[in-house]
């Protein structure tokens, strides 16, 4: 059995697991990291192990040439660079590791939400100016979390842990999904409906054709003036040039954005120069906490493919 493991893993802990799980199999990774090279080692794979960084897409071409494979597993949850419909018309099935990083997810949406409520980087900031600004951190918008209401877009594992968080502040929080959940621990409302109520508004969908552009200028400006926005789903989500006015303006209090539309950002962003906004490389799921979970799921599916088993969380 061959291992083609995409990932970066600069320090073999991806591999060292997948190694304990799956003893006689061979890893062979990618060194140049080009499309090219990844077509040419695909066909001695037997299972492929998925890139989280977008550098190794695995589309509709890959999936021409791995119809023999047994699995294509992703090392995460979101599954953007992995044409799931194009591997399935090919025989193969794809599995991620879903829920892995809810948890992280979660914390960093609330954190990043407290810290911006609370305006703690600007006032970290002003500080590291030479400046005092005790008294002027009130006419900044500083208010408590838990005085805010807050609306969640997405309640899967992560809203519903954003949720239980959240509420533990001592906020009123409702959600919006496809349907009303009826185990939900938040109330349910329309999108609409949320948005004119969310000081707090976070984002935690995944991004599809109907999720692109999901909050725009009119859904901004739904939102009651001075909220918050958190983006922990996919930057498309939001319109950016939307979201940027509205700072700008003053309408919104404030962004805490994990996730952009191109990453890196771009050093010229616009989103650089407000003191509204907290900025953050994609790393909300990106814990060591999380990390090890992704690895351990990803490992303990890819050794019951390798053991004859059929393969856990498939698309």
């Amino acid at each position: 059995m061959r291992i083609l493991l995409l990932a970066p893993d600069d320090q073999d802990a991806l591999g060292r697991r997948l190694r304990d799980a799956a003893p006689h199999v061979e890893i062979v990774r990618p060194v140049a990291r080009t499309r090219a090279e990844l077509r040419a080692l695909l066909p001695a794979a037997d299972i492929v192990v998925g890139d989280w960084s977008g550098e190794l897409p695995l589309g509709t071409a890959e999936a021409a040439i791995g119809g023999h494979v047994r699995l294509v597993q992703q090392p995460g949850v979101g599954v953007n660079w992995i044409d799931v419909d194009a591997w399935r018309r090919a025989g193969v099935s794809v599995a991620n590791t879903p829920g892995a990083n809810a948890a992280s997810v979660a914390e960093w949406a609330v954190v990043a939400s407290a810290s911006l409520s609370r305006s703690m980087g600007w006032a970290h900031d002003r500080i590291r100016e030479g400046q005092w600004p005790q008294d002027r951190i009130l006419e900044h918008g500083c208010r408590d979390l838990g005085d805010r209401r807050v609306g969640i877009v997405g309640f899967g594992d992560i809203g519903r842990r954003c949720a239980a968080l959240f509420g533990a502040f001592g906020c009123d929080v409702a959600y919006t999904a496809q349907r009303p959940q009826a185990d939900a621990s938040a109330r349910y409302l329309a999108l609409d409906d949320l948005l004119a109520v969310s000081d707090v508004l976070v984002l935690a969908v995944p991004l599809t054709a109907a999720t692109r552009g999901l909050v725009g200028e009119r859904e901004l400006a739904r939102l009651p003036e001075g909220a918050i926005v958190v983006n922990v789903a996919r930057g498309p989500v939001v319109e950016t040039t939307a979201l940027t006015a509205a700072l700008r303006t003053g309408w919104l209090g404030g962004a805490a954005l994990d996730v952009f539309d191109d990453e890196p950002l771009a050093p010229d962003s616009d989103l650089l120069r407000l003191d509204r906004v907290l900025l953050s490389p994609h790393v909300a799921g990106g814990s060591a906490t999380a990390r090890e979970r992704i690895y351990a799921m990803t490992a303990r599916n890819v050794g019951r493919v390798c053991n004859g088993r059929e393969p856990h969380w498939t698309l």
